[in-house]
């Protein structure tokens, strides 16, 4: 039975990173995420969920990045879950004309119930959450992508079992995905391997380790998938990026052929948040092979955002 929504004068629930949050918050997150998936199979994709927990609530959603996963995901999220969205580009509201952040938050805590933002830099988020009295909700940063590696592990769990006890490499760029996966890693009790060049290690490893976490950094994409349990990557080139042909160059030998993903685990499964550059980061064999599960990843991030959503309003 789903606990009522709470109001009142407390704190918001923002959800930032998954370093903020503890093993039981983390671990309730993602068996919400599997229990409503599972409760609503079979039904079309508008039907609102028996419990309805955000009736009557607005999410507004804020995109200073292009979105395709993101957008679609939360929007059909609030709406399973009862609630309605309000979508906005950065630059068409008074931020793309230099409204502070404070103050737009501030602002948009008095429309809505609460605020998803896909920003350009991470400190714009945290900024925008200390202001506001609605919660608010990572949708992605230059720093992590929380919402994407909660629906990552949920995939995991429905493909392997629970996370606990198993090592995952990640080969290539250790961007805002790859840090988010090593975010996690101390609580939920796996271990993650990462393979990137010198000059592209990820963020907050020490962090992630003081945590508990059991993270390795090489520079050799054959030792980090040695009997992985899955293989994770992501585009060698975000959004923003302005170094194209440099990290061509530089990650050119991590890219994920079948002959590295045969070093796996023989149940290893692939996984890449998407959108990909076959041939690039991965090849078509094994994007679109067997051991590939980027389709119930994607289709997961609205199950995983709907746990999210229900946590902001104490209904997890």
């Amino acid at each position: 039975m789903t606990p009522p929504i709470t109001t009142g004068a407390a704190a918001p629930r923002h959800f930032l990173d998954l370093w903020r949050l503890d093993a039981p918050t983390l671990r309730a997150l993602l068996d919400e995420a599997h229990r409503r998936k599972a409760a609503r199979r079979g039904w079309p994709k508008g039907k609102v969920d028996a419990d309805a927990p955000l009736k009557d609530r607005v999410l507004a959603m804020v995109f200073e990045k292009n979105s395709t996963r993101t957008r679609f995901s939360f929007d059909a999220a609030v709406r399973q879950l009862g609630g309605a969205a309000i979508i906005a580009n950065a630059g068409d509201m008074q931020l793309g004309r230099g409204e502070p952040l404070e103050d737009t938050a501030r602002v948009l805590s008095r429309m809505v119930d609460a605020v998803m933002i896909r920003a350009n830099r991470h400190e714009d988020v945290e900024r925008f959450a200390q202001a506001s009295a609605a919660p608010v909700i990572n949708g992605l940063t230059d720093k992590s992508h929380p919402c994407q590696i909660l629906a990552d592990l949920m995939t995991v769990e429905e493909h392997l079992g629970p996370v606990a006890g198993k090592r995952f490499a990640w080969v290539g760029d250790g961007n805002n995905v790859c840090a988010s996966l090593i975010h996690a890693s101390g609580p939920l009790g796996y271990a993650v391997t990462i393979a990137c060049p010198p000059d592209y290690h990820p963020d907050l490893i020490d962090l992630a380790r003081a945590g508990g976490g059991k993270v390795e950094v090489t520079h050799d994409p054959k030792l980090a998938v040695l009997g992985a349990d899955a293989v994770f990557t992501d585009t060698w080139v975000s959004m923003g990026d302005q170094d194209y042909d440099a990290r061509l160059s530089a990650f050119g030998p991590y890219q994920v052929d079948a002959t590295l993903m045969s070093r796996a685990a023989e149940h290893a499964i692939f996984l890449h948040c998407l959108p990909a550059h076959r041939g690039e980061e991965v090849t078509e064999a094994v994007i679109d092979g067997p051991q590939s599960v980027i389709f119930d990843e994607a289709e997961n991030r609205i199950h995983a955002q709907k746990a999210v959503l229900a946590w902001c309003f104490g209904a997890v």
